[in-house]
């Protein structure tokens, strides 16, 4: 196919010019068919290397605590995984939240946070006034690990069953106190779950966590709390406690001697601790997947395993779904207790 332009001047020159552009060009080699030429395939994007420089792991509690002792237990593996140095931070307060919020905040890409229950759940129904909204501003990774809790009392608890023991603590009635990590934890949500059910009527008292806690028991200062099964069995076997059973529906490999709440006479406490790894909704979904898989792959190192079952923890690896699976469900109970008993975060 030709195009000849007859006319000369400016008007044959525009002609020329929008015959050119009409018409497929062929240089002279190759037959003109009528149909629009092939795209030209787009070169791969190459991926973007990531993580590019050390991974903090922000915990919303101070060393020792159940969180700690977690994120500690895979940082030097996950190290190698990721092939970058994981910093473990402190940054404890506020049940967690300080933390939290520094993570919903960070922008580096480089910045999670080993988080518990309440600070990827009910943490703004308990406090409007936070800086996060666990909903909105984390993005949920990866699930590391679940436990049940503890329930335990003082030493001086008089008997010599749990049932007695929980007679002992019953019959203590208001002038009793017991210690969570902060208002909002499930230490705390679960202890006031068991206060509902089982006519015990202990006065809260927050502390900064789990540890300053197992201190303030030992010294009187406290009558029960719930513990973390890593914590709690220590000062059981020295006698320095007394355990009257655990939180879940059904005995556990992490504290197989011991009865469950239901078996003591409370019914229906059934709250797990967990713990998990979330990052900034901001964050790209590949790197999210990435550090998941991370975090999976590290969870199910032996090695690994042994020392979450050493501190207290029974590895659960999942998915970000499988995590929200959990949220779902914690938002559920314990927002149910939040709204019967009224708890904000000064109570």
């Amino acid at each position: 196919m030709k195009c000849s332009i007859a006319r000369a001047g400016g008007v044959g020159l525009l002609l020329s010019v929008l015959c050119a552009t009409a018409l497929p060009q062929n240089n002279g080699n190759l037959a003109v068919t009528g149909k629009k030429p092939s795209a030209p395939a787009a070169a791969p994007v190459p991926a973007t290397p990531w993580p590019t420089k050390p991974v903090r792991l922000l915990i919303g509690f101070p060393p020792g605590s159940v969180q700690d002792l977690s994120a500690r237990s895979l940082a030097d593996q996950l190290a190698k995984v990721l092939g970058q140095p994981v910093v473990v931070e402190n940054k404890s307060g506020a049940a967690g939240t300080i933390a939290g919020d520094q993570v919903a905040k960070s922008t580096d890409q480089h910045t999670f946070g080993v988080m518990n229950n309440s600070q990827l759940t009910i943490a703004k129904m308990l406090n409007p006034a936070i800086g996060y909204d666990p909903e909105r501003d984390l993005a949920p990774v990866a699930l590391i690990g679940t436990t049940p809790m503890v329930l335990v009392v003082s030493a001086q608890a008089a008997g010599n069953t749990p049932q007695d023991w929980l007679t002992w603590l019953r019959n203590q009635g208001a002038k009793a106190s017991y210690g969570s990590p902060g208002t909002g934890t499930p230490g705390h949500l679960g202890m006031e779950l068991i206060k509902s059910r089982g006519g015990i009527d202990a006065m809260h008292v927050p502390y900064q966590g789990n540890p300053q806690i197992i201190n303030a028991m030992i010294s009187g200062q406290l009558q029960a709390a719930l513990l973390p099964p890593g914590l709690a069995l220590q000062q059981v076997k020295a006698g320095k406690l007394k355990a009257i059973g655990i939180t879940s529906e059904r005995r556990s490999m992490l504290a197989s001697d011991l009865p469950t709440l239901r078996d003591v006479g409370i019914l229906g406490a059934d709250v797990e601790l967990w713990t998990a790894m979330a990052g900034p909704a901001s964050l790209p979904p590949a790197i999210r997947d990435k550090m998941a898989a991370a975090v999976i792959e590290t969870v199910k190192m032996e090695e690994v395993r042994q020392r979450l079952i050493g501190v207290g923890w029974q590895p659960a690896p999942s998915t970000a779904e499988g995590l929200k699976i959990r949220m779902k469900s914690d938002v559920k109970t314990f927002g149910g207790i939040i709204m019967m008993r009224n708890i904000r975060a000064n109570s």
